[in-house]
């Protein structure tokens, strides 16, 4: 993975026809759109959400979580550089927060932290915050029948 991620950004800065791209962006949403060191998955994770947006990006969302905490939390993403931004960027906001805390992250707070996410892709923080919400329902029904977890399939 981070091999990748040096490749794309040596290919970004190398490459003249992305000096806009650079100059036209926040810091965090280029560090969150190039950044892929929270992509992945998590094996048996204790809350996972999945959610496809009208665009056809999918997002999909791993969490950990120990004493009510989100210790670990990874995610999928299938789909454009906006659409990375903002899975990366929950992901980030919601590590270390309690659960119940972390129910407050908005698609706006994901917008926020952006600073520069085109207006006409405010949907990717839709598409990845509801993914994170379904990965975080999951999680609270599995605390309600914990014997499930262990019928449930390969994800």
């Amino acid at each position: 993975m981070r091999r990748s991620w040096k490749l794309l950004w040596k290919t970004v800065l190398m490459d003249p026809r992305y000096f806009n791209f650079l100059q036209d962006h926040s810091r965090n949403y280029l560090e969150m759109a190039l950044n892929r060191e929270r992509e992945g998955t998590l094996a048996n994770p204790d809350g996972y959400g999945r959610r496809t947006g009208d665009c056809q990006d999918t997002v999909e969302v791993f969490l950990e979580i120990i004493n009510g905490t989100i210790r670990n939390i990874a995610y999928r993403a299938d789909g454009c550089l906006n659409t990375h931004a903002c899975a990366n960027t929950v992901a980030k906001l919601a590590q270390d927060k309690p659960v119940s805390a972390a129910w407050d992250i908005t698609p706006e707070q994901v917008i926020e932290y952006l600073g520069t996410l085109p207006e006409r892709e405010h949907h990717c923080a839709e598409l990845a915050v509801g993914a994170f919400y379904r990965a975080l329902v999951d999680y609270q029904n599995m605390q309600k029948a914990p014997w499930k977890r262990q019928y449930r399939t390969k994800l």
